[in-house]
């Protein structure tokens, strides 16, 4: 099962991020800057997966040749514990390279990192080198403020690039899946309020809507393992926003804490009362997303109702049953009717160059990741061989959003294809811009695994603008270095703290009115005031 849920992952991921380009017309220029002495020898870090060969991979070749380059790879997996360390020692040690290029959800270097090294000399700034031969990244820099803010640190230095990956239906992940056959069979609407949920979910556990006389079905799951996949962000929303991560609010200008907010034990005590009536699954708040499967993909019967999650892939992988789930949108509560947003790329460095990197290599190694913010660039690099893994638009194709022009279209490997090695993946989607990704050709059955990523853009328009006005931007924060150590401390203390007593209260292990008021008080112990002074201050900094 955990092969199963790997694969459509991963298969997934590839459909997600192929959507790649950039709508620059500039073209890199190629020199070799080295006196013509043959190519530039660039020393590289980065992950490799089993069915990629970084060494004999096609787009090497073809950026070995273009730019006059020789990539000498250093190689770690996609595991992130395993890649981070094996950075993280070599940085400690001296050893390391010219070059890192990185893939955000494996391993990079994150914004504190390259603050630190940034001062130490160890990473170097981008600045000229962008001003002077990257005119593509200078241009999404130029027009895309909330990537330049998480690309520029406060001493206006770019110690690194981040990915810029607008994925819309990543932009909107924490969403809700009911089995709508269900719906059908109990004569029962799609829910739009909190009490009409709970009424549904209450149809599921008694009414027995897979039909095997038995009362085994699951109303609601999900699983702490994916933020996507917690219960919690969806319901609170009916009540007040939950960011899903940082739990902070925005408000005129004004950063507060939600979770100590009168609203959030609100929706704490609905959440509760679900629990209490054995509406919500207890492996809910602590089971893996294999577990999480197995309960979609029950071999005796169809169980569960409705889970949290980004797509339903992640629930359910049985295509019969995958199906029957469709997007619930977000719930119309007493206070609020909000839906999560994050933007959807990571902030952090993906490219990063060290001091070991001579002029010439820093000049080539700009222009390679320069090709990539172009759509050439970005299709070759990140989709492949033209023919081979992508094609162009055929007669009758149609965009995955509706009105957009048809750009690309994937070509699927058959079962027992020997892998491509045609293209460097993850790691080469350094801009994709949503414009370019709504010109994805999709099958319009959003049923049928050809259709799935319409599927996801439809469901993600009914969360589309539900976010309150102002969002605190976690992913464009930089903290000051004087205060970081501090700010990270603090911040998980205090995350900890939340999701602790949530499901605490959530579950009856505390008793939710009798031991609120000690809950409040226990932000004071672990410096509230003084964490939302330092992000007050990041905020106010962060120029957006």
């Amino acid at each position: 099962m955990k092969k199963t849920i790997l694969l459509l992952l991963s298969t997934l991921l590839i459909l997600s991020i192929a959507l790649v380009g950039c709508q620059s017309n500039e073209q890199t220029e190629v020199s070799t800057e080295d006196g013509g002495d043959g190519p530039v020898k660039i020393k590289v870090f980065a992950p490799q997966n089993a069915e990629t060969d970084l060494e004999t991979n096609s787009f090497t070749k073809l950026a070995e040749e273009k730019f006059a380059i020789d990539l000498e790879w250093q190689t770690t997996t996609f595991d992130a514990t395993s890649a981070s360390e094996v950075r993280n020692i070599g940085l400690a040690s001296g050893d390391y390279p010219d070059l890192y290029l990185l893939i955000p959800w494996v391993d990079q270097f994150t914004q504190t990192d390259l603050l630190r090294y940034g001062k130490q000399g160890v990473v170097i700034p981008l600045n000229d080198l962008i001003d002077k031969h990257a005119p593509n990244i200078k241009k999404v820099l130029d027009n895309h403020p909330y990537y330049k803010s998480m690309a520029t640190a406060p001493d206006g230095n770019i110690y690194g690039l981040p990915q810029l990956n607008e994925c819309f239906h990543c932009s909107y992940g924490n969403k809700m899946w009911m089995n709508t056959d269900w719906l059908e069979k109990l004569n029962l609407e799609m829910p739009t309020t909190p009490e009409e949920f709970k009424n549904v979910l209450t149809a599921f556990k008694t009414n027995d809507p897979n039909g095997n006389g038995k009362q085994d079905e699951v109303p609601l799951s999900g699983s702490p393992g994916l933020i996507e996949s917690s219960v919690i962000p969806y319901l609170m929303n009916g009540f007040i926003y939950d960011d899903s991560r940082t739990r902070l609010l925005l408000e005129n200008g004004k950063v507060d804490l939600a979770a100590d907010k009168d609203e959030w034990k609100e929706g704490l005590s609905y959440i509760k009362s679900l629990y209490e009536e054995g509406l919500i699954d207890k492996g809910a708040f602590s089971q893996n997303t294999e577990a999480l499967q197995k309960s979609g993909n029950n071999s005796e019967a169809q169980i569960l109702g409705a889970a949290a999650s980004m797509h339903p892939g992640v629930f359910v992988s049985e295509p019969d049953y995958q199906k029957q789930y469709d997007p619930v949108a977000p719930l119309n509560g007493p206070n609020a009717e909000y839906a999560t947003y994050n933007y959807p790329s990571s902030p952090g460095g993906a490219f990063v160059l060290t001091n070991n990197a001579s002029e010439s290599v820093q000049i080539a190694a700009i222009k390679l990741v320069d090709y990539m913010f172009t759509q050439e660039g970005q299709i070759r690099s990140h989709f492949g061989e033209e023919g081979v893994s992508w094609r162009k638009p055929q007669d009758g194709d149609v965009a995955v959003e509706e009105g957009a022009n048809p750009i690309l279209a994937t070509i699927p490997s058959k079962e027992g294809d020997e892998p491509r090695n045609d293209n460097w993946g993850a790691m080469a989607q350094y801009y994709q811009p949503k414009e370019f990704r709504d010109g994805w050709i999709q099958a319009t059955d959003i049923y049928s695994p050809e259709g799935y990523e319409r599927r996801l853009q439809e469901a993600t328009h009914l969360y589309e603008g539900k976010e309150p006005s102002e969002i605190f931007p976690h992913w464009a924060i930089w903290i000051d270095p004087a205060v970081a150590d501090e700010a990270a401390m603090i911040r998980t203390n205090i995350e900890d703290y939340i999701d602790q007593n949530s499901l605490q209260f959530i579950t009856g292990s505390k008793d939710l009115d009798k031991e609120w008021d000690a809950y409040i008080e226990g932000f004071e112990q672990l410096n509230l005031k003084r964490y939302l002074e330092i992000m007050q201050e990041a905020y106010e900094n962060s120029g957006l």
